[in-house]
């Protein structure tokens, strides 16, 4: 380190490493007040710095090679916003090697391979912060590791990606499909040309597997999580929740029960009543329950190169007050082994089911029977009047089993008498 400042390298200059290197551009002076000294930019790579851009780096500082940026004796602190976890795991890996503290925003890459990453910046006594890779603005990481660490943390429960906020927003108040409201979302920059990964739950997957690692203090298996989008809700679900006093929201759910931790990304209605019930557009939210705290709720927008690089930044700074004080590397990887995470089928929640059945004399007898027999209670039931000799009918179902909801929904799909099975969301009070 450079005796009087602390530099910077970033490697990628998209939406996030943009917005990174415009606020540590603007805010330099504010920034060296609090840190006590200069934090420079000392060097950007990206492999196309043809396209067009918000911010203008100047020539000196550009490069196309990352080895380049991480191995170099200018660059204190290593900045890695390039996305995915090949790439990225072997530049932040370099890195750490070549004793530098790293910053990141990827959450792929922390969801997969932080253990790995933190073990090896134990090693080598650097930091590794990662703030931006989960909610964007809002500084949920640094409250579950430093401000509510003394907690036993009970439940985590949040709105963890934008995009899929704004799409049930708009199918919520213009009553929109949800194919028109997800184009709006592409049009307005908010959803990928390839949606994938925000509505099939990917992306709150990925955050909501670092926060329960970091609240109850284990390494969590990705592929353990039960993840589930919102490509089949549809706006007859939102209405039917609104008649019933809910709002539909895509959760995260990481929850410490007696026989093991509850991990789960789905669609769940949520009563008005309650604070995320109100978290509409591509605003996030995160809800925390612990032992003391009783209940906390962070609230911010969760994407876009300014909020996410206002997190990144922050963790800038703190890695930067690390170095000065030459205590770099002191928080350590807190994991004691794997969570035991339940399957989904053992986990107890309430549900919504609508379906299409024959409009007859006794279907709904036997269609309740049938739950009855397979240990699903019954809360209340709506049904109406369709088309072509069909009924809709919405059941709201008490606190049971998922696997016996399951093995009821598959007893009723073998009746002729139920046409289809529309829609299965969990109920979440």
């Amino acid at each position: 380190m450079a005796k009087g400042e602390v530099t910077v390298g970033i490697l990628g200059l998209g939406v996030v490493g943009g917005g990174l290197f415009q606020i540590l551009s603007d805010n330099a002076d504010d920034i060296e007040q609090r840190v006590g000294a200069p934090v420079r930019v000392a060097r950007v790579a990206d492999n196309d710095w043809d396209r067009e851009r918000d911010v203008q780096v100047p020539e000196q500082l550009r490069t196309t090679d990352a080895a380049e940026v991480y191995a170099a004796d200018d660059v204190d602190i290593v900045v890695e916003t390039i996305g995915g976890t090949d790439a990225a795991l072997e530049f932040v890996l370099g890195a750490i090697q070549a004793g530098k503290s790293v910053v990141t925003s990827n959450k792929e890459l922390v969801a997969k391979h932080g253990s790995e990453i933190l073990d090896a910046a134990s090693a080598q006594g650097v930091d590794v912060e990662f703030e931006g890779a989960v909610g964007g603005t809002i500084p949920i990481i640094r409250v579950l590791k430093e401000s509510l660490e003394a907690n036993r943390i009970q439940e985590v429960v949040g709105i963890l990606n934008g995009t899929t906020n704004f799409i049930l927003t708009r199918m919520t108040e213009e009553s929109m499909p949800f194919e028109t409201a997800l184009g709006e979302a592409q049009k307005l920059g908010y959803a990928e040309a390839d949606p994938t990964n925000d509505i099939e739950g990917i992306d709150p997957m990925y955050k909501i597997a670092i926060l329960a690692a970091i609240a109850f203090g284990g390494r969590v298996d990705i592929d353990r999580i039960y993840t589930e989008g919102i490509s089949k809700i549809a706006p007859v679900d939102i209405e039917y929740a609104e008649e019933m006093g809910y709002a539909i929201k895509l959760l995260a759910v990481a929850k410490r029960e007696d026989e093991g931790i509850e991990l789960r990304v789905h669609p769940a209605l949520v009563p008005k009543s309650h604070p995320l019930a109100t978290v509409n557009g591509v605003f996030n939210a995160v809800w925390v329950v612990g032992d003391a705290c009783d209940q906390v709720m962070l609230y911010g927008r969760g994407a876009g190169g300014l909020p996410t690089g206002s997190a990144v930044a922050g963790d800038v700074i703190d890695c930067a007050r690390n170095l000065l004080a030459g205590c770099a590397g002191r928080v350590l990887c807190t994991c004691r082994g794997a969570l035991d995470i339940k399957p989904i089928e053992h986990v107890r929640t309430r549900t919504y089911v609508r379906m299409r059945v024959q409009d007859r004399p006794g279907v709904l007898g036997t269609i309740a029977t049938i739950f009855g027999q397979e240990g699903v209670s019954i809360h209340s039931v709506v049904q109406r009047a369709g088309i072509d000799e069909l009924a809709e009918i919405v059941w709201i179902m008490h606190e049971g089993l998922e696997q016996n909801l399951r093995s009821a929904l598959g007893a009723l799909g073998q009746l002729g008498m139920v046409d289809e099975i529309c829609s299965v969301i969990r109920v979440v009070e």
